[in-house]
């Protein structure tokens, strides 16, 4: 049988450091699934499910020191930055066994008999049950919160969904060491170790996808690869649901008071955002609207400055480099649009920050400018002079939909009063999942009110991928009517044994 090796690469050098896996063939995928299928049983204890998380999160933290390292070789991102991911990772993972010990994520609703009603009212009690074996696509610019161990993996596994792990590329080897943590919770705390299984190869992601054993999935990266395995999860004799984060311009409108305001301000943390992490966060402000005029230079020049003394970096890998630097050379070329800092080649194997301009009545006529609109990966955004408010508005309405919108407002228009500012909170709403307001898109918290999507394509569904609201992607409700209390679940039982909060009506 051949197989097909899985190599570690070194995106510093461009040159492989190891293999540390080979492509499941469809056998060993099929294999998988089925594994995970068979243990899905044991995760019906949640007092199990929740030790297994904090249990992972736990033997995480302690091998901290090679978990960074094994990702800092295979994505360049710096221990520092990979310090806090992990950081992040692991307080999902805690902050979502917390929310099984709770239980108020199954909805528990009972609705007492009422014969005098018309028409009469039966009992019902509702709850929400998992829904089987769930898929998950890493990403490559978060090899530890949106990958193996993070958001996705942990949210489903809360619910009570076994997990099917479909690792990135630029990251197997640091895959197979958090997958080796996770298998090995789950085992300490009286769980099979198939309730996490990762899996490498493009050919097993589509069969993943495919396979009729699987119940859900959850994908982060590109519209492309995302469209994709959202068709395929809609084309299958049993369509499922697919939760997909796929590309965001994350647009900032900058009033013309702000910048007048605060220009320079302003201009240099645009910048600390549009580079934060080599420019590779999927919430990178990808779209700026800055006014014309004299406040609006002032902005755009500390922009320039700022960028033009940021080191070179280096991308997750070399594909991900030429596609930035192809992608940075067709919008450069078009008419009317300027480099005061050239975004490109920074070397052999880093990229240079930059910023392009154009007039928003260039944006307007559509056509080729439309790749403009276009999400471009890397440390670059797109400043956009308008003359006013109509204009602004205009280049908001041809925009998809976003993860974020950010405005940037003066101190009086913060105040709340009728006016150009509540009218742009309203359009941009319209948008995005998350609105930010005199603060910077980059830094997404893990926190019970985040929303981490938005109107396609930003996300395939209305769902998040971020906070305790998560693991609703992964529920359905069922409803039991008039059935005889010995025969019910023990979550809806009238003693209410494992004292879940609940709403009754009719008492």
């Amino acid at each position: 049988m051949t197989t097909t090796p899985v190599w570690s690469v070194d995106p510093r050098t461009g040159k492989q450091r190891e293999q540390v896996a080979v492509e499941a063939t469809s056998q060993e995928l099929d294999g998988a699934v089925r594994a995970a299928h068979a243990v899905r049983g044991a995760l019906a204890d949640a007092t199990a499910r929740a030790a297994f998380l904090r249990a992972a999160a736990a033997l995480l933290d302690e091998s901290a020191a090679h978990v960074i390292e094994a990702a800092d070789a295979e994505t360049a991102l710096g221990p520092g930055r990979l310090t806090g991911e992990l950081a992040r990772t692991t307080g999902q993972l805690r902050a979502f066994a917390d929310a099984v010990d709770e239980g108020a994520y199954l909805d528990i609703r009972i609705d007492r008999a009422d014969p005098s009603l018309s028409p009469p009212r039966p009992e019902l009690r509702r709850y929400k049950v998992p829904l089987g074996v769930v898929a998950v696509y890493a990403a490559s610019n978060f090899p530890l919160a949106f990958s193996v161990p993070g958001g996705d993996t942990a949210s489903a596994l809360a619910a009570g969904c076994p997990v099917v792990v479909k690792a990135h590329p630029d990251h197997p080897a640091t895959s197979e060491l958090c997958a080796s943590l996770l298998r090995r919770a789950a085992v300490e705390s009286g769980l099979p170790a198939d309730v996490v299984t990762v899996v490498h190869g493009f050919d097993a992601g589509l069969a993943l996808i495919r396979h009729p054993l699987v119940s859900a999935a959850g994908f982060t990266g590109s519209v492309r690869g995302g469209r994709a395995l959202f068709d395929a999860a809609a084309a299958r004799p049993v369509p499922i649901p697919f939760h997909g984060e796929l590309g965001s311009l994350n647009p900032v409108v900058v009033t013309p008071a702000a910048a007048a305001e605060r220009a320079e301000e302003i201009g240099g943390g645009l910048a600390g955002s549009v580079t934060l992490g080599v420019g590779q966060f999927c919430v990178k402000p990808g779209l700026v609207l800055v006014p014309e005029g004299a406040d609006g230079d002032r902005l755009t020049g500390a922009l320039t400055k700022a960028l033009g003394e940021t080191e070179p970096g280096v991308l997750l890998d070399h594909r991900m480099r030429d596609n930035f630097i192809e992608g940075v050379r067709e919008r450069a070329a078009l008419s009317g649009v300027g480099t005061p800092v050239t975004p490109g080649s920074g070397g052999e194997h880093t990229v240079g920050a930059g910023y392009l301009t154009v007039p928003a009545r260039r944006l307007l006529e559509g056509g080729a400018y439309e790749v403009l609109l276009e999400e471009c990966f890397g440390p670059v955004t797109v400043v956009v002079r308008y003359a006013d408010q109509h204009e602004a508005g205009a280049v908001l309405g041809l925009l998809p939909g976003n993860l974020s919108a950010t405005l940037q407002l003066s101190a009086a228009e913060t105040e709340g009063a009728p006016g150009p500012a509540a009218e742009l909170i309203g359009q941009v709403t319209g948008l995005a999942g998350r609105i930010v307001v005199n603060g910077w898109p980059t830094g997404v918290a893990v926190a019970p009110a985040q929303h981490h999507g938005g109107p396609y394509p930003a996300a395939t569904s209305h769902s998040t991928s971020v906070g305790a609201t998560a693991i609703e992607r992964w529920l359905r409700p069922v409803a039991y009517q008039s059935v005889p209390d010995a025969l019910l679940p023990a979550e809806l039982r009238e003693a209410n044994p494992l004292g879940l909060p609940r709403r009754v009506t009719g008492d």
